[in-house]
This record gives C-alpha cells, sequence and structure tokens, in this order.
C-alpha cells in the first residue's frame, strides 16, 4: 500500500516540474527501481494509472528500469551480484559484506511538451 503515497509524490514532483518548465503534457516519466527495494512495479503503474486522471500527466507512460542487486565485499573491495545462497565474497570469501545496488527508488528523468 506504501505504492500509493510514493505514486502520488512522483505526480506531484513531476507535475512540479512540468509547471516550471511552461509544459503543457507530461508524456513519459523514468523511475529507477532496486530488486531489493519493497516497491512493486505492478502497484506502482496501477497507481500511477488511477492518479494521472484530469491532471498533467493523463495519458503519460511510466517506464520502469530494475537495478540488479549486488554486494561489496568490505575487505577486498570486490563487487558481486546478491545470491541469496552464499553470503560470502567470491574473491577472498569475508563474510564483511555491504549493499552496493539494489535498493534504489528515484526518478530518473521526466519528459513533457
Amino acid at each position: 500500500m506504501h505504492e500509493l503515497a510514493v505514486t502520488q509524490s512522483l505526480l506531484d514532483l513531476a507535475v512540479k516540474h512540468a509547471k516550471e518548465a511552461n509544459s503543457q503534457r507530461i508524456t513519459d516519466l523514468y523511475l529507477v527501481i532496486g530488486e531489493l527495494s519493497s516497491f512493486v512495479d505492478d502497484a506502482v503503474q496501477f497507481y500511477w494509472d488511477f492518479l494521472v486522471q484530469g491532471t498533467l500527466a493523463e495519458g503519460s507512460k511510466l517506464h520502469i528500469r530494475r537495478i540488479v542487486a549486488e554486494l561489496q565485499c568490505l575487505n577486498c573491495e570486490s563487487r558481486f551480484p546478491f545470491n541469496m545462497e552464499a553470503f560470502a565474497c567470491p574473491e577472498c570469501e569475508s563474510t564483511r559484506l555491504k549493499v552496493a545496488a539494489g535498493e534504489e527508488f528515484f526518478l530518473e528523468a521526466i519528459e513533457v511538451e
């Protein structure tokens, strides 16, 4: 359900920037969502389609780019894909790891007319 509030915020942000650019219509919105984030693409799309009715973004297209989850070793700095079955660095076998990618959720770009 948190997708509703976040999608409303995205719409508000897009409309604000479109108005600042003296645009008449928002045509496309580009989002980046990390694989480990809790946001569900279909839910964001569902709320977007509902919320844009009667706004500058009505009829706009939502583009979602997913970022693959990666970990980084805190010992050797190696980066590697996240794997639920292996929680050790493939280079040095350290378990001192941090998430390096995959938690993103941001508005990358807006296209307007």
